[in-house]
């Protein structure tokens, strides 16, 4: 068995003042579109996972966040056919400006009991548990 490429993504649980986390659909054209994932996206060489959040949520949501406001919470990490995923994800309660979807994408404000009712791609499952203890 050959080793597969592991892939480096952040993705965020933004957190609002009603306990609801965003969730943002992958557009068609992409793989598993019309999934719902959390914010976020692959890390750059030069960055790190927080940066990283930092650039992804400014570009795909027009927010501006302060590394120091993400939060560990969870990790995923998931072998799909061609590289496996590593995924931290971080939770967020501040940020400035108006969440916005800049790249045509649907979003939604989810609370915790309503996790289970969209569907989600396999390496997200394993984080909704993390993310509703957090949520209480």
């Amino acid at each position: 068995m050959s080793a597969k490429p592991v892939v480096l993504v952040v993705a965020v649980a933004l957190i609002d003042d009603q306990r609801r986390v965003l969730l943002a659909q992958r557009p068609a054209g992409k793989s598993m579109a019309g999934l719902w994932e959390f914010p976020g996206g692959k890390v750059e060489a030069d960055e790190t996972p927080e940066l990283a959040l930092v650039r992804e949520l400014h570009e795909e949501l027009g927010i501006d966040v302060d590394a120091a406001d993400l939060e560990p919470l969870a990790f995923a990490s998931h072998t799909y056919e061609t590289f496996h995923l590593l995924m931290p994800l971080f939770d967020c309660v501040r940020w400035q400006g108006e969440v916005k979807a800049r790249e045509g994408q649907a979003l939604a404000w989810v609370s915790a009991g309503e996790l289970d009712q969209y569907a989600m791609p396999p390496a997200d499952l394993p984080l909704i548990e993390p993310l509703r203890k957090a949520l209480k």
